[in-house]
C-alpha cells in the first residue's frame, strides 16, 4: 500500500473535540487508538504545523491532515503452506483450518502458522493492518482445533468483524466428539472460567472467572461411551468448550490437558475402539460453521465444513463397534 494523505477543514460543529476522535471519525476506515499512534509519531498536521498531542482540542476552521505511511513488511515471513479457502474478497478470508496448525507465532512456534500461510497467500493484496502487511486475525482456534475461520485483509473489516465477535453478532458452531453420555441431550453451560488456580497453563471453572456460556446439543451417542455434540458458543473464552465438557464430566476424546484419566465410559467399548480413541492424537473439535455479517457490505455469509478424516474415522469405529 502506497502513503496516503486525508485532509479535513474542521467544521463549527467540531470545536472542542479531540484532535485523534475528530480524524479517527472523518476517515471512518482507522480505529480511534490507531490514529492517536500516528498522531503521536508525528504524521498529522494542522494549518502544516506537525500536530503531536491527540487530545488536542480542534479549532474551526483550520485544516487538519493525517498522513498514513506505506505498510511496512509484516516480521512473520510468508511460507506457502496450503489452505483450504471457502471464500475471499477484498477484505477478508474464510478458510478451513487443519488440525496441527498454530494461528499466530508465538514462542515455540515461530514460523509455519497460519499467518505466515496467509502472508504467502495473499501476498500484496493485504493493505495493511496497524502499518503491517499482515492479515488480521479475528479470532482463534486452538492448534489442534479444526475447521471455520475468518481473517480480516484490511483494517476497518478487522475493527467491525471484532465489534461483531465482542457483541457476539454471529453464530459458531462447533462438533465434539465426547466420553460418556449427558444425562440431559440438551443444555445450557453457565460457569465462569478462569485460570486453573494450581495449574496457570489450564482453564478452569473457578468463581471468579469470566463469563462463559455454551449451549450444547446431544446429536448421536453409542451407548453410555461416547456422544457426537453440537456446541454452540455464547461466549469465547480460551478452551471454553473444551473445560465446559469436563466441567459436565464429559470430556472430549483425545483432550491432552482437560482429559486427566481413562473415563469409565471407555470399558463400554470393544479394545479396539477403545485403543484408537484414547490414542486419538488431540482434541476431537471441530469449527462447524461460521455465520456473520460481511463487515463491508452488511450481506449475511454462511459457511459450513463436516468434521475432517481423522474424526470421521472414529465416527466410523464407534459405528462399528461390538461389545
Amino acid at each position: 500500500m502506497n502513503a496516503e494523505r486525508y485532509e479535513f477543514r474542521a467544521p463549527p460543529e467540531a470545536a472542542g473535540i479531540r484532535a485523534d476522535r475528530f480524524l479517527a471519525e472523518a476517515i471512518g476506515s482507522l480505529s480511534r487508538s490507531r490514529v492517536k499512534a500516528l498522531i503521536v509519531a508525528g504524521h498529522a498536521s494542522r494549518d502544516g504545523q506537525t500536530l503531536r498531542e491527540p487530545a488536542d482540542a480542534i479549532r474551526p476552521g483550520a485544516l487538519y491532515a493525517l498522513e498514513l505511511p506505506a505498510a511496512i513488511p509484516a516480521l512473520p515471513q510468508p511460507q506457502d503452506i496450503p489452505l483450504t479457502i471457502l471464500h475471499e474478497d477484498a477484505d477478508l478470508i474464510v478458510l478451513d483450518k487443519p488440525a496441527g496448525l498454530v494461528v499466530h507465532p508465538a514462542p515455540g512456534n515461530q514460523d509455519g502458522t497460519l499467518v505466515n500461510a496467509l502472508l504467502a497467500h495473499a501476498g500484496d493484496d493485504l493493505p495493511g493492518i496497524g502499518g503491517e502487511k499482515r492479515p488480521g486475525i479475528v479470532h482463534r482456534l486452538d492448534k489442534d482445533t479444526s475447521g471455520v475461520m475468518v481473517a480480516a485483509k484490511t483494517e476497518l473489516a478487522l475493527r467491525r468483524l471484532s465489534e461483531s465477535f465482542a457483541e457476539r453478532d454471529l453464530e459458531r458452531h462447533y462438533l465434539a466428539l465426547c466420553w460418556g453420555l449427558p444425562t440431559a441431550m440438551e443444555g445450557e453451560i453457565n460457569a465462569p472460567i478462569g485460570r486453573h488456580p494450581a495449574d496457570r497453563k489450564r482453564m478452569a471453572v473457578v468463581e471468579r472467572g469470566k463469563p462463559a456460556i455454551t449451549r450444547y446439543k446431544v446429536l448421536r451417542s453409542w451407548g453410555t461411551s461416547c456422544s457426537l455434540v453440537s456446541c454452540r458458543l455464547l461466549t469465547g473464552r480460551t478452551h471454553q468448550i473444551r473445560v465446559h465438557m469436563a466441567h459436565l464430566g464429559h470430556p472430549l476424546v483425545g483432550d491432552p490437558v482437560y482429559l486427566r484419566r481413562t473415563p469409565a465410559s471407555a470399558r463400554t467399548l470393544s479394545a479396539p475402539v477403545r485403543d484408537a480413541l484414547l490414542a486419538f492424537p488431540r482434541q476431537a473439535l471441530h469449527a462447524a460453521s461460521l455465520g456473520f455479517r460481511h463487515p463491508i457490505s452488511g450481506q449475511a455469509l454462511h459457511f459450513e465444513r463436516p468434521v475432517p478424516e481423522d474424526m470421521a474415522a472414529l465416527i466410523t469405529l464407534l459405528d462399528g463397534n461390538a461389545e
